[in-house]
């Protein structure tokens, strides 16, 4: 059910992958090139105002005892904490201030505010999601390892509790995060041992102690008589951060139409069809300055996953480029606002709940997983299309088949009507 041949699948030519790979090279090297003296200010700055935040909130929480201090105390922390995880700390880790030679913003010498150690954050982040950006067996954050997002997991009983599964992941997303790379998965089903499991789980284990005593010990013990208070306001700013980093993070891999793949995909996959891998597998959300800071400039995270290594604070900037690039090549540009992207990714984990064959959409042609079978399937939308641009220029490529493939799904009703077996077969108007 997932993309096995991308090219064939986006409706493009060989001429076109390697124009659309030249392009984004091309962009790439021009904004490197321009990077300067305002993007040190504006990393310095960030750094600096996530900094006086945390100060002010650990400040406020030694009166937490009285409201309007917890309130406060709690809102900068909050927003202390998803600043530092977000805008700087993934994105220091990325690599993505590297070429200021400062040996403090730097992702070799970054440690950040997460009960995840910094190198197994990179490993699994960087070196295999980005790498792997969703191909089935290889990318572990389809799902990670607990949650159905795609047909392509068989479905166990297990998975009929997945609601109660992903709220408690939102809440305590962090501990998730800082335990992810350990892999206790594979310790319980035997396919690792305790001896490979255990460096990785003390290093992980260590730097959670550290954070706890911080934040439940050593502070609430400087607000004296407050310390209660304290304790409950912190972990309240860690709940918030947990819970705002997870939603940002969903939006960006699991809403409709972010595409999955399989291994043969990636078996012969050149530089510029992973380029566009990228771009068809990851999914945008829209929002204001603020909005975009403090999501990480993750709201840009197709642009994000065609260059994990560009500072955040130029996406917006390159977004636009991409939009235009996927225009031209009628090619998907996967967003939304914010709510609606969340409220999409919601949906496929509640449906996601049921076995395949209560589910009234095609396996191959369902909002949240697509195949190549979806156009060879449906001649009458196939037939539309075509490879490439035609004598005049004009494409009629994959986002035009999506539209029409969006048409033949089943409408809410007629998903009711599938579990008495009436469903009537929809057809292009």
């Amino acid at each position: 059910m997932a993309i096995d041949n991308i090219q064939a699948y986006s409706h493009l030519s060989d001429e076109d992958i390697r124009e659309i790979g030249a392009r984004l090279d091309a962009i790439r090297e021009e904004f490197e090139a321009d990077l300067g003296e305002k993007d040190v200010r504006y990393i310095k700055g960030l750094i600096r105002t996530q900094r006086y935040m945390e100060v002010a909130g650990r400040a406020a929480l030694l009166f937490s005892g009285r409201k309007p201090f917890w309130f406060a105390g709690v809102t900068l922390l909050s927003l202390s904490k998803i600043l530092e995880n977000l805008e700087i700390g993934h994105n220091v880790m990325h690599g993505q201030w590297d070429w200021m030679n400062d040996p403090e913003i730097h992702s070799t010498t970054w440690e950040w505010d997460n009960i995840c150690p910094g190198s197994q954050w990179m490993h699994t982040h960087n070196a295999v999601h980005h790498k792997y950006t969703n191909i089935l067996g290889m990318d572990t954050d389809v799902g990670y390892g607990i949650l159905r997002v795609t047909r392509d997991r068989k479905w166990t009983t297990m998975h009929a509790f997945q609601p109660i599964v992903n709220a408690t992941l939102a809440s305590l997303f962090q501990w998730a995060v800082g335990f992810y790379d350990v892999e206790l998965g594979k310790l319980a089903a035997g396919r690792a041992t305790w001896k490979e499991t255990a460096p990785k789980f003390w290093e992980t284990a260590r730097k959670a102690g550290k954070q706890n005593l911080r934040d439940y010990v050593l502070f609430p013990a400087l607000s004296g008589p407050n310390y209660k208070s304290t304790i409950t306001a912190n972990a309240t700013a860690n709940f918030i951060r947990s819970v705002w980093a997870y939603a940002v993070i969903f939006c960006g891999h699991f809403p409709d139409e972010a595409e999955t793949f399989t291994k043969e995909q990636y078996k012969n996959e050149t530089h510029d069809e992973w380029y566009l891998r990228q771009m068809l597998g990851s999914a945008n959300f829209r929002g204001g300055k603020i909005l975009t800071i403090l999501s990480g400039n993750l709201n840009y995270q197709v642009e994000h996953h065609i260059f994990p290594d560009m500072p955040s604070n130029r996406l917006s900037e390159i977004g636009k480029r991409v939009e235009q690039i996927c225009k031209e090549y009628d090619l998907p540009y996967n967003t939304d606002s914010f709510p609606a992207q969340l409220f999409k990714v919601q949906k496929t984990l509640l449906k996601l709940t049921l076995p395949n064959k209560l589910l009234a959409a095609d396996r191959d042609n369902a909002p949240e997983v697509r195949s190549n079978r979806a156009f060879t399937k449906y001649p009458e939308v196939e037939n539309q299309l075509h490879v490439g641009a035609d004598e005049k220029g004009e494409r009629a490529g994959l986002r035009t088949g999506l539209k029409l493939l969006k048409k033949l799904r089943p409408t809410v009703v007629q998903s009711i009507q599938h579990f008495s077996g009436r469903t009537p077969q929809r057809t292009l108007a």
